[in-house]
């Protein structure tokens, strides 16, 4: 039996092709925003005011299979951005949360605080991913990394 050359490195090319399509395939199903999590936060569509009940759900799959982030703690706050902050809006912390080792979402309910909400500001929930990474003599160097998403409360002064 005779093999031709060309016939088998287009056959090598053709598997790594496939090898890459799948690769980039994967890659793209985990956008770059899901490097540290995806954030949501339910009721949809809802202002809110001090005490009403919102439910936060992070989803980590992308974060921990793709992307390789393995979150020690996860640290939730509602932070108006310092672009359109007043100087009287510092971040107020919902949860801090430790990671449980094996799970690939963080979903918890809490309580809007009754805290200082100014009109025409825009507020934000911010997850801050604390993980992990290796520092340069092998120990571990806790690094964060961030997500937000929108959120609507209404004035309380």
């Amino acid at each position: 039996m005779k093999f031709s050359s060309t016939l088998f490195v287009t056959g090598i090319f053709s598997v790594i092709g496939l090898a890459s399509a799948s690769a980039i395939g994967t890659r793209q199903s985990c956008p770059q925003a899901s490097r540290f999590g995806d954030l949501t936060i339910s009721p949809t569509n809802t202002a809110f005011n001090g005490g009403d009940s919102i439910t936060v759900n992070v989803d980590l799959t992308c974060a921990i299979n793709h992307f390789g982030i393995v979150p020690s703690y996860l640290d939730y706050t509602i932070e108006v951005p310092a672009s359109s902050n007043n100087g009287h809006e510092p971040p107020i912390l919902l949860a801090r949360r430790n990671y449980v080792s094996g799970s690939t979402s963080d979903m918890f309910t809490t309580q809007i605080p009754y805290g200082y909400y100014f009109a025409g500001a825009v507020n934000t929930v911010v997850l801050t991913n604390t993980y992990a990474i290796n520092g340069t003599n092998g120990d571990k160097v806790y690094v964060q990394g961030g997500v937000s998403t929108g959120i609507t409360i209404n004035p309380s002064v």
